[in-house]
């Protein structure tokens, strides 16, 4: 071959072949930029979902400042989708210029209030001192979820106010006060027998029940403890504390079903599930976790963490776990102040109902339906059978 030809098809080879080179590249980095870009997109629309997830089944976008300023505007006018706005003045009248020798409870950036109002209900107003607007949100999401709901088992609400930078809540009086405060304040559990409180851990469930699977969309609680499980004066458990709760993406609920996604776990005190601390992931199972955890502490009468307890028993799931199905051990592990006073069998059967709530994977956790009917046969019928 001529030398000369030989040279102009190893240069033309070589210059293909660059040219090839050029273009891959071109098109990876151009894939890598759309890859990123998608990413972006994704994480935005997710943070969206989670910050203004109650408004996406309207399609309106809220934003607690556009909140403020409305409710600022407003007197004692009804708004769709809202409780009743109540005049300031009449929550500074009905709790007595919010006289300290009415304060129920006292916790972060809230103080509840018992007060009376003018037609002679009793209620309670929980004042929200709104210094950020994670706060704002909060009390932005549970005035409007409390107008949602109508359950026996959830706390109703007649209304909310604003003013200046602290919002009030106006919802039922429940007269014994928190699950926490029974359990673990001065009386330590003595007014709360073991049929008593299994009918607390059967109202929680009918709530849980209707939040999760009946709402629509459903509803994810994420701050389930004790302390938001309030009592009336016949010892009916009702949810409350909705500032943390999320409206479920995308519809249904279940082990495979919608996921609310959130990261932000600040000023959530209750219990967490393994899941939403490894990734954040929150679905109905979280919910239910949590509900083992306030019924291990229902049976066993101590706090999910208790740093006085001997070295080892600190954290109360993590204990437990290796009690609650040995039929030996659980009767001698229960709550002192009713011990003895059940049935075995119905021990160990809450036990094991406890157990399989608090499962690592969310998958092998029961759904809160299947917990219910568990629970249902154990309660006495004068005391927990009739749904309202």
């Amino acid at each position: 071959m001529d030398p000369i030809r030989k040279k102009l098809l190893i240069a033309a080879f070589t210059i293909l072949c660059f040219s090839f080179t050029a273009i891959l590249l071109s098109l990876v980095c151009l894939w890598k930029i759309h890859r990123k870009k998608k990413k972006n997109n994704s994480e935005k629309l997710l943070t969206q979902a989670d910050d203004q997830s109650l408004d996406a089944e309207k399609g309106v976008a809220f934003s607690p400042s556009s909140f403020f300023a409305k409710c600022n505007s407003l007197s004692t006018l009804s708004l769709k989708g809202f409780a009743s706005f109540i005049d300031y003045k009449m929550i500074e009248k009905a709790t007595k210029n919010f006289d300290k020798i009415n304060i129920l409870d006292e916790s972060g950036f809230k103080l509840v209030y018992k007060a009376i109002l003018d037609n002679g209900t009793e209620v309670a107003v929980k004042k929200v001192f709104c210094l950020t607007k994670g706060i704002q949100r909060e009390f932005e999401n549970e005035v409007k979820l409390l107008s949602r709901f109508h359950h026996s088992n959830v706390i109703s609400s007649y209304g909310y106010s604003i003013e200046n930078e602290t919002g009030f809540v106006v919802y039922e009086l429940m007269h014994n006060g928190s699950l926490e405060t029974q359990l673990h304040g001065p009386s330590r559990g003595s007014q709360l027998s073991w049929h008593r409180r299994l009918k607390i851990a059967l109202d929680i469930a009918r709530g849980l029940q209707y939040l999760n699977e009946l709402c629509i969309p459903p509803i994810i609680h994420r701050n389930l403890k004790p302390s938001t499980i309030l009592l009336d004066s016949n010892f009916n458990a009702k949810i409350s504390d909705f500032g943390m709760a999320a409206v479920v993406a995308g519809g249904g609920g279940g082990k495979e079903g919608g996921l609310s996604r959130s990261l932000n776990f600040l000023g959530k005190t209750g219990p967490i599930a393994p899941e939403s601390i490894l990734n954040g992931i929150l679905t109905d199972m979280s919910d239910v976790y949590a509900f083992g955890v306030i019924l291990l502490e229902l049976v066993l009468g101590r706090k999910a963490l208790e740093m006085s307890e001997v070295s080892g028993q600190e954290c109360l799931v993590r204990w437990a776990r290796g009690v609650l199905t040995d039929r030996h051990v659980m009767p001698n592990v229960v709550d002192p102040v009713i011990r003895g006073t059940m049935s075995v069998k119905h021990l160990n059967q809450v036990g094991v109902i406890a157990y399989l709530c608090l499962e690592d994977e969310p998958k092998y956790r029961p759904l809160i339906t299947d917990i219910l009917n568990s629970l249902v046969p154990l309660v006495p019928v004068g005391l927990g059978t009739l749904i309202v």
